[in-house]
């Protein structure tokens, strides 16, 4: 077989039985997804998509850097470049290198992620190899042309619940419109990124704010006229659905200037290049004006900070963001987040959802913090650390300092959409096997083990998120 049914499961015989209980009363249980990059266009349309390599290789990260990491040009395997120039346009190819090249993701959670989409969505039972390429481009490529594989009825095979996409202020939603027009009840929701106007680093920042003004019709090299633009634009998103803002910060640092301070810092950033510092200084205030907005609208907000983004200045200038070498570093969050916090951190009407790329700051700063601020709530081990290893240290480092129920369950945020359901798989048995051990361990009874199993898959996502 493709995959085994105790994967992710302890080896322990007696915590693997305990396991496979908690499993089977959470495994058919709805997806909640509230945080992802997923295209709204495919809801919108509902078209079929293309072809097995521009479904499964072009589009992901997770795919092409491995790859990349080995040798292959990046143009080889058709990812588009920004100057126009040429790349393989052969799908079946780009395919064949692929699957050429599937060992490299032995031990990996992109392999598990695979297999488990083939194995269920097609019916695999072998391994991607170079000798069954064609077979696997064949099968695939004839299942996408079924209506069975349109984007809206994966959405409902997949059991999909709810689904927040993530958008720019500057994006017109129009495919959320489409969607809500169209009548079909599947819940496609938006979700508030507002980095390209608030981070001066994000190229084309200054043509950004003229645009965010003329969008708004508020005077955007005011402070004032400023702010209210996020105002208006976070109203607009919250009439597509959305109930969280998102925040993709090379650091969690936060301000809370006087209103003196921040009038002038503003005036700097909105008509000069802005130096590093105040850059920063900037975002940090952001987040802390977000937060005063949060309070105000009911908004989730979130938080994902410490990716060195577009590390290789050569891919980047090439092919442009997102191109797989965003690299973690180390983040701070107890001085950081101190200006914000002082003034919200109690707060009922706040709800701050954190993420890391630096496991070293769950046990030392995340979980205490989350332990304490009612604010506060950790989010799930996040990209790098989205794998059963990320996972099950996650809930060792948090767990005896914040519980579960200072976390929010789990999200995917992929934009790789037929690997939702083997994400989600991955998380209930990674929490399912912790929970096991424990009760196992004389830790925590059974029926205490499925309550808790049952949260962390579906009911803490969907209250945290206000879904």
């Amino acid at each position: 077989m493709l995959i085994h049914p105790d994967r992710m499961f302890p080896v322990d015989p007696a915590a693997r039985q305990i396991a496979r209980r908690l499993y089977t009363g959470i495994q058919d249980l709805p997806i909640i997804s509230p945080h992802g990059h997923t295209d709204p266009r495919w809801y919108a349309e509902n078209e079929p998509f293309p072809d097995p390599a521009t479904l499964f290789v072009i589009p992901d990260h997770y795919i092409f850097r491995m790859l990349y990491s080995q040798g292959i040009y990046l143009e080889d395997l058709g990812v588009p470049s920004r100057d126009g120039s040429a790349i393989e346009r052969d799908s079946r190819k780009i395919w064949r290198r692929f699957a050429e090249n599937y060992h490299l993701f032995r031990g990996t959670p992109t392999r598990a992620w695979l297999d488990h989409t083939f194995a269920t969505l097609f019916g695999f039972t072998e391994r991607l190899s170079a000798q069954n390429a064609d077979e696997y481009y064949d099968q695939i490529d004839a299942a996408l042309r079924t209506p069975e594989f349109r984007p809206r009825a994966l959405f409902e095979r997949f059991q999909i619940e709810a689904i927040a996409t993530t958008e720019s202020p500057l994006d017109p939603l129009k495919h959320h419109d489409i969607i809500r027009r169209s009548g079909w009840d599947g819940r496609v929701i938006t979700a508030y990124r507002p980095d390209p106007v608030v981070d001066p680093a994000f190229e084309g920042f200054r043509q950004n704010l003229e645009r965010f003004g003329e969008i708004t019709g508020c005077d955007i090299l005011s402070w004032d006229g400023y702010l209210e633009a996020h105002r208006k634009r976070r109203a607009f998103f919250r009439d597509y659905g959305a109930t969280s803002t998102d925040h993709g910060h090379p650091t969690a640092r936060t301000a809370d200037l006087a209103r003196s301070e921040a009038e002038a810092l503003f005036r700097r950033i909105s008509t000069a290049d802005a130096s590093d510092q105040d850059a920063e200084l900037f975002r940090a205030q952001m987040l802390t004006e977000m937060a005063a907005m949060s309070v105000e609208d009911g908004m989730v907000m979130q938080i994902h900070p410490g990716s060195f983004r577009n590390h290789n200045r050569a891919i980047f200038s090439r092919f442009g963001r997102d191109m797989g070498a965003d690299i973690p570093s180390a983040t701070d969050y107890v001085g950081a987040l101190k200006p914000l916090l002082d003034r919200f951190g109690n707060e009922p009407n706040l709800t701050l959802i954190l993420f890391t790329l630096d496991e070293t700051s769950y046990s030392r700063e995340l979980a205490p913090l989350a332990g304490h601020y009612p604010a506060l709530r950790l989010g799930p081990a996040w990209w790098f650390f989205d794998a059963p290893e990320g996972m099950r240290r996650f809930r060792e480092l948090t767990t005896e300092t914040a519980g579960f129920y200072n976390t929010v369950g789990f999200n995917d945020d992929t934009r790789a959409y037929l690997s939702i359901p083997a994400r989600h798989d991955m998380a209930r048995r990674v929490d399912c096997a912790f929970l096991a051990n424990l009760v196992a361990q004389h830790r925590l009874d059974e029926d205490e083990a499925h309550e808790v199993a049952h949260d962390l898959a579906y009911r803490l996502a969907k209250e945290a998120y206000k879904l």
